[in-house]
């Protein structure tokens, strides 16, 4: 008999194939909680690490005694520390993402984290930001795999027919009132504002959350096509921009577009971050089992 869909976003065989992925964090930034990631620095759990001398007021129960009956000279066991990473998911669903399936492929991406998140053990939140200031739906931080439908069910539910502008600046602000703990951001946006986005990430960095900067581009704003004159409008503000088709303008698009990702991308890394843009057209299963993988994003 075949098993029902679990969800709209992601097929079944996803589903599976992303309980086995984790979400590839520098560990800067974890909590000393027990969860899956693993830290650089010492602490317990079951996976031995080193040796060290033992000195007075260590717990007698990390003396390796089969050394201590060969060498009478007590060693202590240490062992890597799994840490609690808290991974918060923050979606972009303004106006501008409501083009070319950009909030669609946004909505299935944060799932995919989730489902990453939540067979990790890590304590998984989700924000949405479209309205005005000072609201931001949110679910979590929920853990553990019972959690995945209510989480699934949140991320189908973003809203997206109502619009709006407010800048993440003003809601990374408004997210940091509600969160706690240390880990990593994972931002799914076009980055198509007129917010401060250099205040943005260093406000994140600050408050020790590691930034996944994942831009969300349609067919035609990475590849447009221009044939006659235009007038454009912009959906989150009303402004409009008379375009006249002449033969460099594309060239002056493309350029700008590439100086535009060139400085996201280094705001992300100068913080120890990641960026990565992804074609909302583009097969999903590329982009969650071949492009997050080879750019570092899921192991």
């Amino acid at each position: 008999m075949e098993q029902a869909q679990i969800s709209t976003l992601l097929a079944n065989d996803m589903l599976h194939r992303l309980q086995q992925l984790r979400i590839n964090a520098s560990g800067r930034f974890t909590n000393r909680m027990r969860g899956e990631h693993l830290a650089a620095k010492g602490g317990s759990s079951m996976e031995f690490a080193d040796y060290r001398d033992y000195v007075e007021g260590d717990d007698t129960r990390f003396i390796d005694w089969n050394i201590f009956a060969r060498l009478r000279k007590p060693y202590i066991k240490l062992f890597h520390h799994e840490e609690q990473m808290q991974i918060v998911i923050l979606v972009d669903a303004s106006s501008s993402m409501l083009v070319e399936g950009k909030l669609q492929r946004a909505q299935q991406i944060a799932a995919a984290m989730s489902v990453c998140g939540l067979f990790a053990s890590e304590p998984v939140s989700i924000y949405t930001f479209n309205q005005p200031q000072n609201s931001l739906p949110m679910i979590g931080p929920a853990t553990g795999r019972a959690s995945l439908p209510k989480m699934l069910k949140f991320v189908q539910g973003i809203e997206s027919d109502q619009g709006g502008n407010q800048p993440p600046d003003i809601a990374v602000d408004t997210m940091l009132k509600r969160h706690r703990g240390k880990g990593v951001i994972i931002m799914l946006s076009d980055f198509l504002t007129y917010g401060d986005l250099k205040r943005t990430f260093n406000t994140l960095n600050n408050a020790g959350l590691e930034i996944f900067a994942c831009q969300i581009l349609g067919e035609r704003e990475l590849s447009p096509e221009l044939t006659s004159d235009l007038r454009l409008v912009d959906c989150e503000n009303d402004d409009i921009l008379d375009v006249t088709a002449q033969d460099n303008l594309l060239d002056l698009y493309e350029e700008y577009l590439t100086n535009f990702q060139h400085t996201v991308a280094t705001l992300a890394r100068q913080r120890s971050g990641k960026f990565m843009c992804v074609n909302a057209g583009h097969d999903l299963d590329t982009v969650l089992f071949d492009q997050m993988r080879r750019e570092g994003w899921l192991i």
